[in-house]
């Protein structure tokens, strides 16, 4: 389990085990990806405590290998965020991403590989980075803000934006009575995925579903304290906007809502 999934549950990552598998195993490849693990479990507070490092001939070719991992946490029995109190008229603030995160490179790939660009080769929009750098820059980890902002008891729901986008990953964590508007004017599309959009022949909705679209993470909280959650999410690192409401779910309707979004990521 992602550190991120952990948190919106209002639990706080304890330790980390890694698994990697190879045909043979390389070295540089090994320590490079280990340090990277260790980088991103100190970034969330949690320890790094071992994990399985495997060589199997003939499973992999050539360099490739395959990395997965999973994290242990914890929350006091009762202050776990359910989601249950979400109600109508409640606030929505995205936390922006970095970039693509971890999902939707299937998408990508192909995009990519129609585009006849190299992945060393310049990015059309990013001055001086390699297109493969920014499409594999690093998931932010919001495990340390969502944290103090989840202690303050203010925090009704959290939604990690990973495969599904918004339109799948923020309903989850809404009761069934309610859904979610949100209003795509509201925060810029970054250019990695206006790249993409127009690159990829990507339509809209198909872009929220695939992609996080610049919002990383999703915090639902009463209209009367959106105000001081945004400042103490701002505090802890995050660019935060109010991008949408809960709404009541009408019979018929998507639980989620992305309006204006051939004006904001088209215009």
């Amino acid at each position: 389990m992602c550190v991120n999934d952990l948190v919106v549950q209002g639990a706080e990552p304890l330790f980390f085990l890694d698994y990697f598998a190879s045909g043979r195993l390389d070295v540089e490849t090994g320590t490079a990806i280990v340090q990277g693990i260790a980088v991103g479990c100190r970034e969330a507070g949690c320890a790094l405590i071992g994990g399985e490092t495997a060589e199997m001939p003939g499973m992999y070719a050539g360099d490739d290998y395959d990395l997965a991992g999973f994290a242990v946490g914890a929350v006091e029995r009762g202050q776990a965020i359910t989601g249950e109190a979400v109600g109508v008229g409640d606030v929505i603030l995205g936390l922006a991403s970095t970039g693509v995160h971890s999902n939707g490179y299937s998408l990508v790939r192909r995009i990519v590989e129609a585009s006849g660009l190299a992945y060393d080769a310049p990015a059309p929009f990013a001055r001086g980075e390699s297109l493969g750098a920014v499409l594999l820059a690093p998931t932010r980890i919001y495990v340390k803000s969502c944290l103090a902002a989840a202690r303050t008891g203010r925090l009704k729901a959290l939604a990690h934006i990973t495969g599904g986008g918004l339109v799948e990953n923020v309903p989850r964590v809404l009761p069934e009575t309610c859904g979610a508007e949100f209003d795509a004017s509201a925060w810029s599309l970054p250019p990695v995925f206006r790249w993409l959009m127009q690159e990829g022949g990507v339509a809209n909705d198909e872009m929220a579903r695939v992609f996080n679209c610049g919002i990383g993470m999703v915090a639902v909280v009463g209209a009367e304290d959106a105000k001081d959650v945004e400042a103490l999410l701002s505090e802890g690192g995050e660019r935060v906007h109010r991008v949408g409401r809960i709404v009541a779910q009408r019979s018929g309707r998507p639980r989620c809502v992305i309006a204006n979004m051939e004006t904001a990521w088209r215009g």
